[in-house]
């Protein structure tokens, strides 16, 4: 039996999209993350997932794929539905939290980074939270 984490992915995805708010999704990087490790920091790394930040958005129940562009450099983004920590709106913080395993030991270290904007714009702040910091959101099981 599959899982709901994949289903409510999507729906907060779309929830974001027809309110008009930035996608973001928050994941767990291990060996089984293909992202650019250079923006990766503590593990971990927050990606836009907007339609105007990503080509080929596939949004499948065991792994999400699709093509972005950091530093102008276009890069193949492959992300295990496992992996995602969270998907929330960059605007107002609101979104889900899910549970991950935990990254082994011997995973590449690497910050929460964003996905960086078309040639040369600077990324986008993590979004606010009221008294600061990152967003709370509820895990779910």
């Amino acid at each position: 039996m599959t899982t709901t984490k994949p289903y409510l992915i999507r729906a907060i995805h779309e929830w974001c999209t027809d309110q008009g708010f930035t996608p973001y999704l928050q994941v767990v990087v291990d060996a089984t993350t293909r992202v650019p490790r250079e923006y990766v920091r503590d593990g971990q790394i927050v990606l836009n997932v907007g339609h105007d930040a990503t080509q080929h958005l596939l949004m499948g129940n065991e792994e999400i794929t699709f093509q972005a562009r950091f530093n102008g450099a276009a890069f193949p983004i492959s992300v295990p539905v496992s992996a995602v920590a969270a998907i929330y709106a960059r605007e107002n913080g609101q979104g889900m939290a899910f549970e991950t395993a935990p990254v082994e030991e011997d995973a590449t270290p690497v910050a929460t980074a964003e996905h960086a904007p078309p040639d040369g714009e600077s990324p986008e702040p993590s979004p606010p939270e009221a008294g600061g910091g990152r967003p709370r959101l509820t895990r779910i099981k």
